[in-house]
């Protein structure tokens, strides 16, 4: 597998934006926030546009709640163009995706959407190429399927046979998927089985209680387990949902590194033999309602480029066990609030 690591949204947007303008067949786009603020350096509506107009297949699938404030007339223009636009709408859930495919031959996956106020923003997107875009391609298949699209050109693709196993693979959370590559298996799985150590990299915290008992029983084997999270991130309710999930985590012997800078990332390091990064957050979202997708990676150089970058995102990150903060009344209510509604998950 051939891959290129990206560590902002801004990167990341530079080479989606080659990659789609060196498209020659098709352009196949995923994403849970798509609007069209990028345009003055990223003009991706109108690039999509000229495309279909060129004849190219392109087909877009938002989510109809993170993109509900891309403009009407913007998705008409596209439509008329040639583009199919699909909005992804299914009650409670959603697609908190980002997924890029063009050509079948070029994909991208990671944790970056389409917006203005993430340019700056601290992520990771991984560029691919090889046998892994079958698997990924069989995915977006699923995907496009759910949010009601209806071509065959791509329902095709949801039917194509598991390839021989490589080491690397796209994890996701459809119910067709292969156990060993479901997604909360997989983070159950790996955590259970690791030796020496668990770096995860997230912007919000609430995890499911399964996932807080895994990392407990982790921690009293002897497994290294640490936690990167933003020490201010863009949801400021949730600053206050961090704190407290580092608090009741790090009393069972997890570290916390406070970035100060918001960081997207969605990252998981298993003895730093193997991986995860994707769309998943570490929240009860990710693991039991959004579509989530990933890829999971044993390649030696692949987990070593990560973990070079993860060490640059602690440099000036603040040891959260250092703080000298005292858990507040109301922080104690909150608390008790959270832990009433974990069992159901």
């Amino acid at each position: 597998m051939k891959y290129k690591l990206y560590t902002t949204s801004q990167s990341a947007w530079d080479g989606m934006f080659k990659a789609m303008t060196a498209a020659q067949y098709s352009i196949y786009l995923e994403m849970y926030i798509f609007l069209a603020d990028t345009q003055t350096t990223h003009n991706f509506l109108k690039l999509l546009k000229n495309k279909a107009q060129a004849g190219l297949e392109v087909v877009v699938v938002a989510d109809s709640f993170g993109s509900a404030t891309l403009p009407k007339e913007k998705i008409e223009e596209l439509r008329v163009a040639g583009v199919e636009f699909i909005y992804f709408s299914h009650w409670f859930r959603h697609t908190h995706r980002k997924i890029l495919i063009v050509d079948n031959k070029t994909a991208f996956i990671g944790g970056v959407n389409i917006e203005e106020k993430t340019r700056s923003w601290r992520d990771i997107q991984i560029r691919l190429r090889g046998r892994i875009i079958k698997p990924l391609l069989k995915s977006f298949a699923y995907g496009y399927e759910m949010a009601g699209g209806k071509k065959e050109s791509i329902l095709k693709f949801s039917r194509l046979p598991l390839v021989q196993k490589i080491k690397s693979w796209i994890t996701d959370n459809f119910v067709s998927t292969g156990k060993a590559y479901y997604l909360n298996n997989y983070y159950k799985k790996k955590i259970i089985e690791a030796q020496s150590s668990i770096i995860i990299v997230t912007p919000y915290l609430l995890p499911p209680r399964w996932l807080i008992a895994l990392l407990d029983n982790a921690c009293r084997r002897g497994v290294k387990v640490e936690i990167l999270i933003p020490n201010d991130t863009d949801v400021k309710p949730l600053n206050k949902v961090n704190y407290l999930n580092s608090c009741r985590l790090s009393a069972l012997g997890v570290k916390f590194y406070l970035t100060p800078l918001m960081n997207h990332a969605k990252i998981m390091l298993i003895d730093g033999q193997e991986g995860v990064i994707g769309s998943q957050n570490i929240d009860i979202l990710s693991f039991n309602w959004n579509i989530e997708a990933g890829i999971f990676f044993s390649q030696k150089k692949l987990v070593a480029d990560i973990e070079k970058i993860i060490d640059q995102w602690k440099i000036g990150a603040i040891v959260f066990e250092a703080l000298a903060r005292k858990i507040k009344g109301a922080d104690y209510i909150l608390m008790v609030i959270l832990k009433f509604f974990y069992p159901i998950f």
